[in-house]
């Protein structure tokens, strides 16, 4: 059985990460984005902050419902898609929002500003689709 106080401290800290990321991207053009490297960081941080409590998330309820093995980061999307956590398009941004942790973590030397701005656009409802899908398990 999934531990309901692991995903609601991990569900309520990643919906405050998407609060900031809102914040920051208020009145914020896209020139002014790629101007201020404290933006940049923080924006990049908070995703990246957002991303992992997904990543935790979907792990622990992998484990509690003993759902498979994780070998690689991409094997809970497509675990969690399988038996039905997820449905298949959310997989496939899963998977997407993934990649994107990976070069923010260790591809950080050619992060393209542009996607970054992208996401923080137009990304954060792809987030919190997934969230409110882990939401339903509480």
């Amino acid at each position: 059985m999934v531990n309901k106080d692991i995903l609601y401290k991990r569900i309520e800290r990643a919906q405050e990460y998407i609060l900031i990321l809102k914040d920051i991207r208020e009145n914020l053009s896209l020139e002014d984005f790629k101007k201020d490297l404290i933006i940049q960081g923080s924006v990049e941080r908070y995703l990246h902050l957002t991303i992992e409590a997904l990543l935790d998330i979907g792990n622990h309820i992998i484990a509690d419902e003993g759902l498979g093995k994780v070998e690689v980061y991409s094997d809970i999307a497509k675990i969690l898609s399988l038996n039905k956590y997820i449905n298949k398009e959310q997989e496939e941004i899963f998977v997407k929002i993934i990649g994107f942790r990976n070069i923010l973590v260790h591809d950080y030397l050619s992060i393209d500003k542009d996607i970054v701005y992208e996401i923080l656009e137009n990304g954060l409802g792809d987030l919190e689709d997934i969230l409110r899908e882990f939401g339903k398990l509480l």
